[in-house]
């Protein structure tokens, strides 16, 4: 959870009343945030870097507050400040807006095409007439640090540039060029440097080196200029000294850079409703033309209201709770969700969601502001009208069943990883094709080549395992239970659960026979008998039949039938597959689906 750091003095003035510690620390757990730390920039400076360092610094009490991720409105003091007001209902929540420029002409950024390349989107908007003072200059660039941090995740998605409008000129355009073409004077330096001498310059920078990675290797920089050639910023990485915001700032040209053009309508709608509260016309904002690289024109920030239906019998079942809808409505509104009750005799109610308020996705979120707004521990402990008696699941029992058993059988249980490279469950062993690609479930943003897709299938891992350990005396035995990941589009999630059993037994022989007595006892310990030649049992248990797989032998696979429906296969491997995981010696495996049994 993220932490912010307000002064208790100021906190307390905004809100037009004072607390007692322990009174402020019940009004943040009403409010479902929690008041972690009552501290001072000396102690903390003293806690840091010790004594010498505190010298002169401000004995203000501050209290450190544990705001919930997905809350962005509440990471900045005007946010925490409207939020507990509207709660108090010491004033209703703000009503944002779009205005027109005075001059009925609107600032555009115009994107070009080259931007593809490395951060293809661009938003942004203005905002008028805003006076600040130390302490609100202080927490506008607090807030966009915390944005960078949290939504923005560490500016790699979103990367957040304001500037004094005053000292620039539009229309302005977003580019992306090589880093030798690119010169200016970056913020807080007082000579031209090239993007080249930047990135060597902010390499030795504690604060700014962890960002320089994310463009680096690209062979062209994102960087905005204004009409007259004026660089605003490179992002991720700094802004131009020229636009820097300063205390007698009045107008704000706000600009975000991103890979995701939703974190970055979010990111900007936070800091506009946020500090559109310092504006000469309160809580309004001046939007900005984004002219697309593909011809389109967008217009940001949108600051779109929507209306969800919830009704109070849907409410009260899921809280535990017999509120009458008025008062659902009343609760709500005291979460900035102003709500009227449309239809009394069903108890509906028409719940309006604020832009300041994207962690609201579901009606499911709203039910939960209901439970913060009456207060949890308002919330009557009672029986549950039906007596159930929990139990294992039976996939779950049958693992636990067979675990023992094959540890029984002289094969070790291992752990792999549920993710893998698309080349494990593919290429690897030999399985290639639209078939296999349309089973696995692709990761959109993979930390590495190592974590592409989820696994279709154990084996990969567990050779990967035989590998690691290949030194080890031969025969290596291990086996794993655990869930394989199929894609299956008559699902809501697209995706399936597959629990299955594999084992391999690697040695200098292939060791078939050690696979097949495996099969055996898995059989006889689900209680599944072989099926006889006599036409009576037929499809009442087991056998095993010859089948034709790439990852196997030709002529040493067989398909595993249990009460006429293939459940698995097993074999000796592919030498191909041995090779392909740096492998030496022959091995046989099985792979059998579990579910299948029960």
């Amino acid at each position: 959870m993220p932490t912010i750091g307000v002064n208790r003095d100021d906190l307390f003035k905004c809100l037009g009343e004072t607390y007692t510690e322990e009174g402020f620390d019940e009004l943040c757990f009403q409010y479902g945030i929690e008041l972690d730390e009552v501290t001072s920039e000396k102690e903390q400076i003293e806690k840091e870097q010790g004594e010498s360092k505190a010298i002169g610094a401000s004995d203000a009490v501050i209290y450190k507050i544990d705001i919930p991720a997905n809350r962005y409105d509440l990471l900045c003091m005007e946010g925490l400040v409207q939020a507990l007001k509207v709660f108090l209902k010491k004033e209703p929540a703000p009503n944002y807006r779009c205005v027109a420029p005075i001059n009925g002409v609107k600032q555009q950024i115009n994107v070009t095409p080259l931007t593809q390349q490395i951060r293809p989107f661009c938003v942004g908007a203005v905002l008028r007439n805003i006076t600040f003072t130390k302490e609100g200059y202080e927490s506008f660039i607090d807030l966009q640090d915390k944005l960078h941090h949290n939504i923005g995740r560490r500016r790699t998605l979103v990367s957040i540039g304001t500037h004094d409008l005053d000292t620039i000129t539009g229309p302005f355009t977003y580019d992306a060029q090589a880093p030798a073409d690119i010169q200016f004077v970056s913020l807080n330096q007082t000579k031209e440097h090239t993007a080249v001498e930047l990135m060597e310059l902010y390499s030795k920078d504690s604060h700014l080196r962890a960002f320089l990675p994310i463009i680096q290797d690209s062979s062209v920089y994102p960087i905005i200029r204004d009409s007259k050639g004026v660089v605003l910023s490179m992002p991720p990485i700094i802004n131009g000294d020229h636009s820097k915001i300063k205390l007698t700032t009045k107008n704000v040209l706000i600009e975000i850079t991103a890979t995701d053009l939703t974190k970055a309508k979010v990111a900007l709608d936070t800091i506009v409703t946020m500090f559109s509260c310092h504006c000469e016309d309160k809580f309004t904002v001046e939007p900005v033309d984004i002219n697309c690289h593909d011809g389109t024109v967008m217009e940001t920030p949108s600051l779109s209201y929507r209306q969800e239906t919830v009704t109070a019998g849907n409410l009260n079942s899921k809280i535990g709770v017999d509120l009458k809808a008025e008062e659902i409505a009343d609760l709500l509104t005291k979460m900035c969700l102003r709500s009227e009750v449309t239809n009394v005799e069903k108890g509906e109610i028409l719940v309006t969601i604020p832009p300041t308020r994207s962690d609201v996705i579901h009606a499911c979120d709203i039910v939960e502001d209901c439970a913060i707004a009456l207060g949890f521990d308002n919330i009557v402990q009672t029986f549950p009208r039906s007596v159930t008696v929990g139990g294992q699941q039976l996939s779950m029992k049958m693992s636990e069943r067979l675990r023992p058993e094959l540890a029984g059988a002289g094969f070790t249980e291992v752990l792999t990883f549920s993710l893998c490279s698309s080349d494990d469950v593919g290429k690897k062993m030999r399985q290639v094709g639209k078939e296999m690609e349309n089973l696995a479930v692709q990761i959109s943003n993979p930390a590495t080549l190592e974590f592409q897709v989820v696994r279709t299938s154990l084996l990969p891992g567990l050779l990967k395992t035989v590998a690691s350990n290949r030194k080890m005396p031969l025969p290596i035995k291990i086996f794993e239970i655990q869930e394989v990941v199929l894609k299956d589009g008559s699902r809501e999630t697209g995706a399936r659960n597959e629990r299955r059993i594999g084992a391999v037994c690697y040695n200098k022989l292939p060791g078939f026979e050690v696979i097949h007595g495996l099969l055996d006892r898995i059989m006889q310990i689900l209680e599944v008998k072989w099926e006889s030649n006599d036409p009576k049992y037929k499809d009442k248990g087991y056998c095993i039949k010859s089948a034709e797989d790439p990852s196997y032998f030709p002529g040493r696979c067989a398909e595993i039938y249990v009460r006429g429906k293939a459940v698995g296969k097993l074999g000796v491997l592919h030498p191909e597959v041995i090779s392909n995981f740096d492998l030496v010696c022959p091995a046989s495996a099985l792979e059998i689906n579990l579910e299948s049994f029960y």
